[in-house]
């Protein structure tokens, strides 16, 4: 259900929620041995940016998003390893068009009043209704779903107008914003009201943001413990645009948590800080497969991925610090952790690669250009412009390749919003293309390596693939996690296909110093957060 904003930031690093999201593997070194936890301490949290609006069911980008993972609870969560764990909802059940949430007793919201089933159905409501404009639509709720509440049982009931695979988990992931927040959302531009660990003790937009635990919070993640040492008493999130200033205090003491990505965080791996990195989907190749292409010919999309040294590739597009892909979606950030990728992908062999195109009938002529009935063999390929230096370099570096068994090759780097209209929505003569999608489920793959092609649906590569689609019935029928084998099946027959060639993850790093965490679901889990002396 996060397919919308996943296509929208598909030119972008991809985040949890939608290209999002995308959603994000734990990896990175180990909590420091002998480190004391000490009690009554702030935990510093670098934002690279202002969050603006605190409202949970508005937030569209993973700043804000995580800013109010602080502030607000959900029915379910997700551990490190991406099950589900006890949230609001102490048990569910669902089936792929309905699900029941048994809400925990006792949760409070922070004015103190009791949180109940019309509240909870209240958000679902809201967020389910097109007309209210929710970020959230779509994402973790389908448009048109509807929650009806029974407070004599304690349970909201969710239906919605098709069928979803990951019902539960999608519906049971959405922020739940309490009555006085619901009737009065201005109330959640800088502040909030939900049931979150911390809530909102002051705000100075643009610098920083104070949160104060609540002592009496009894309802986290899983078997949560109300007394537990180590946790912080206060929370600030400090707004540091820059990179070498937010290493800098990192390293004094006076933040203890910070995402850093470019060359300061060798000197935080040098000191060997506390570290968490966020795994997301970043290599990719697509091939527009469209009626008339070289890359409808399966056999010229195996031989270009043959020609290709995919590790060397995905080292020059990450610096070096790139992880291996195993499937097209982050392996700890999906429900299904089956390895599509290993013995499926093309080999790198250069004259396996040049014979395939002699027998797809792409010959080379005097000029060294392979050409077909008197047309050359050439490839248009599209990168994005706005993911730095590695981006051109991966793409010079498919070209000299790729010139080299006879393709006449030209580069286009793209904006984002030029890779929206021109290879999102079908607008431009791409022929081949970095396009990193990252997704957090395997059926918002669907939309995109099938079905209707634009300006009438989502599968801009104009993919068709039979084999595909017959796994992907029979796994949309299945609910959840029953369903992953064939999930894995349906990617695999992409994989076998050469339909999308995935080739690198990227690793994120989150830094600390003073303090540990563990990320959940793409970000810093706030019950996780332990001070140390």
């Amino acid at each position: 259900m996060k397919t919308q904003g996943t296509i929208k930031a598909a030119l972008g690093v991809a985040t949890v929620g939608a290209l999002s999201l995308t959603m994000a593997a734990c990896s990175g070194s180990a909590p420091k041995t002998g480190g004391e936890l000490a009690n009554g301490k702030t935990f510093t949290m670098r934002l690279s940016v202002d969050p603006g609006s605190l409202d949970p069911l508005f937030a569209s980008n993973s700043i804000t998003q995580q800013a109010t993972k602080f502030l607000y609870d959900s029915l379910i969560n997700l551990d490190p390893d991406s099950k589900v764990v006890s949230g609001l909802a102490e048990s569910w059940e669902g089936t792929t068009t309905e699900a029941t949430f048994t809400l925990r007793k006792g949760v409070t919201c922070s004015d103190g009043t009791a949180l109940t089933p019309d509240i909870v159905a209240a958000n679902i409501n809201f967020v389910g209704d097109p007309g209210n404009n929710s970020t959230r639509t779509g994402v973790f709720v389908a448009p048109g779903a509807t929650a009806v509440a029974d407070n004599d049982k304690g349970t909201v009931t969710v239906t919605t107008v098709s069928p979803e695979p990951f019902l539960v988990r999608n519906v049971g992931s959405l922020p739940i914003v309490c009555a006085a927040g619901t009737k009065d959302r201005s109330l959640l531009a800088q502040g909030a009201d939900g049931t979150g660990m911390y809530t909102v003790a002051e705000v100075a937009a643009g610098d920083h943001y104070t949160l104060t635990r609540r002592k009496d919070y009894a309802w986290g993640p899983g078997d949560w413990k109300t007394e537990q040492e180590g946790l912080p008493d206060k929370v600030v999130l400090k707004v540091i645009s820059n990179e070498t200033t937010a290493a800098n205090l990192l390293l004094s003491g006076d933040v203890n948590a910070a995402t850093i990505v470019g060359p300061d965080k060798q000197r935080l791996e040098a000191k060997k800080s506390f570290q968490r990195d966020l795994v997301t989907a970043l290599g990719q190749i697509w091939f527009n497969q469209k009626p008339g292409l070289p890359g409808a010919d399966e056999n010229v999309r195996r031989a270009l991925t043959q020609a290709l040294k995919l590790d060397e590739l995905g080292q020059v597009m990450t610096s070096g610090s790139g992880k291996p892909p195993t499937s097209l979606i982050a392996p700890v950030l999906s429900p299904c952790k089956q390895d599509t990728l290993s013995g499926n992908l093309p080999q790198h062999d250069l004259e396996a690669a040049k014979n395939a195109l002699d027998t797809a009938g792409w010959k080379v002529g005097p000029n060294g250009v392979r050409s077909k009935d008197g047309a050359p063999l050439k490839i248009e390929f599209f990168y994005p412009s706005t993911m730095g230096p590695t981006f051109a370099a991966g793409a010079e570096l498919i070209k000299e390749v790729w010139s080299g068994i006879g393709v006449d090759v030209l580069l286009r780097p793209v904006t984002d919003a030029e890779g929206s209209s021109l290879i999102l929505g079908g607008e431009g003569g791409w022929h081949a293309a970095f396009v990193p999608i990252g997704v957090a489920l395997p059926n918002e793959l669907v939309p995109l390596v099938s079905g209707p092609t634009p300006p009438n649906g989502n599968n801009f590569a104009y993919i068709n693939n039979a084999g595909y689609l017959e796994n992907v019935q029979k796994a949309a029928a299945a609910t959840g996690e029953a369903g992953c084998e064939h999930w894995a099946a349906a990617e695999k027959q992409i994989i076998e296909h050469v339909d999308v060639v995935p080739f690198v993850n990227s690793a994120t790093p989150t830094f600390a110093e003073g303090a540990t965490f563990e990320l959940a679901d793409g970000q810093l889990a706030p019950s996780s957060v332990r001070m140390l002396r």
